[in-house]
């Protein structure tokens, strides 16, 4: 595994990426603990979990196991009953220093399983990070939790309720890392959209980001995660249209493209407002791409309704696809409705993630011509604002960090190449 602070395998979304880092941070330099934060999010999740946890006690007999995250969670039990697991701890147990400090060998050994109610945790403090930039990119924790209950998704009981962090910590938190390198940071969280409603006042995520961005001009690029379709205040979208800084890169939960299914699905929104929204976005901020994420074969999805879904991609003008074909997870609504044949929910998602790849091949097309800001990550590649791919021309590597002005030139496998302008 390498040195103790690679010690951290992290499955899912950008919010256990964090989550690892604060871990990370936590654990002592001289530990033989080996931490697998897992993800709930689909049953395919959960066996690469069991399955990395498998290759990590052959790889590292000696090494101490510990569980937690969305599965640990959930199903703590499942986690405690294999027998390369020495612990399993809860997702708000994790980001506790004490979870993970050295204990003298005269002591009793912790509980086996340290697991809570998540739904009674209340508030979600921030966990400040001075040097953590990937790839000079930095997430930043701003909220955790969802108060909505879709009836495909078990994330809440991982998560409990949505809990904000204040917008001071956060700021600390961005100024921190922009002293310590980072180029970009990305604002990211279980619900996003749904921040500031618990905090005192009831600060809006724009109002957040206004503040942001604003208490430190030196960071030149702040970026969204997945956004709800229905909960963009104001003060963001006027974001959207007057800050260059606010990447032009927005991720959309929208999960399917049919009315019934989204209703059977408890979205709050419906396809007209994901259509609507993304021709405001385009209207605010021409130069935007746009992502979602889509679920093929949700219980009751016949062909026409699957095929509404499909049409989004030319309807919304979605160039990014997360695509998840329908997976049942217990205690959920949607697992006692009728189902969809597993074969058919994969061939759909194919289907669809194949229209995302031509979507995608037309919209780097497009930009062949343009000139561009590229922020340079690692071994050579950069991102433009929107997000795509970039590589210098020439083959040369500037460092990671680097910001440097390219006119976009040829589209080779994908990427985009640039010569300096």
């Amino acid at each position: 595994m390498g040195e103790q602070k690679q010690q951290v395998l992290s499955f899912g979304c950008r919010l256990n990426i964090y989550e690892s880092e604060v871990i990370k941070g936590h654990l002592p330099e001289d530990s033989r603990t080996l931490v697998v934060n897992t993800c709930a999010v689909t049953s395919e999740a959960e066996r690469q979990a069991r399955q990395a946890i498998r290759r990590a006690h052959r790889e590292n007999p000696d090494a101490e196991i510990v569980v937690t995250g969305c599965a640990a969670q959930v199903n703590p039990q499942a986690f405690a009953d294999m027998p390369e697991v020495a612990r399993v701890v809860g997702n708000q147990e994790k980001l506790d220093a004490a979870t993970w400090q050295s204990r003298p060998p005269t002591t009793a050994p912790p509980a086996r399983v340290v697991v809570q109610d998540i739904m009674a945790v209340r508030e979600t403090g921030p966990h400040l990070l001075d040097g953590y930039v990937e790839h000079t990119r930095a997430f930043v924790q701003v909220q955790t939790g969802c108060d909505h209950r879709c009836t495909f998704c078990i994330i809440p009981f991982g998560r409990g309720n949505s809990r904000s962090v204040p917008v001071a910590d956060v700021v600390d938190q961005v100024h921190r890392l922009v002293e310590g390198g980072a180029r970009e940071v990305v604002i990211t969280g279980v619900d996003v959209t749904s921040y500031g409603g618990d905090l005192p006042g009831e600060p809006t995520l724009g109002q957040l980001l206004r503040r942001i961005l604003s208490a430190v001009p030196t960071l030149p690029r702040l970026r969204l995660s997945s956004l709800d379709a229905v909960e963009m205040d104001d003060d963001l979208l006027a974001l959207v249209a007057e800050e260059p800084r606010l990447m032009p890169h927005f991720h959309l939960s929208l999960q399917a493209g049919n009315d019934l299914i989204l209703k059977r699905m408890k979205r709050r929104h419906l396809r007209h407002h994901a259509v609507e929204l993304a021709a405001e976005l385009r209207r605010l901020r021409p130069d935007c791409a746009l992502g979602a994420d889509i679920i093929t074969g949700f219980p009751t999805e016949t062909e026409a309704m699957f095929r509404a879904s499909l049409d989004l991609v030319d309807d919304c003008g979605l160039t990014y696809l997360h695509v998840f074909p329908y997976s049942e997870r217990d205690g959920t609504p949607a697992a006692k409705m009728p189902p969809v044949a597993k074969a058919e929910r994969k061939a759909r998602a194919a289907r669809l993630r194949a229209k995302g790849d031509l979507a995608k091949a037309a919209f780097l097309s497009a930009q062949q011509g343009d000139v561009v800001s590229v922020l340079f990550e690692k071994d050579g590649w950069g991102r433009t604002p929107n997000f795509a791919s970039v590589r210098r021309l020439d083959g040369s590597t500037p460092p990671a960090g680097a910001l440097e002005t390219l006119a976009l030139v040829d589209l080779q496998d994908g990427i985009l190449m640039g010569v300096p302008h």
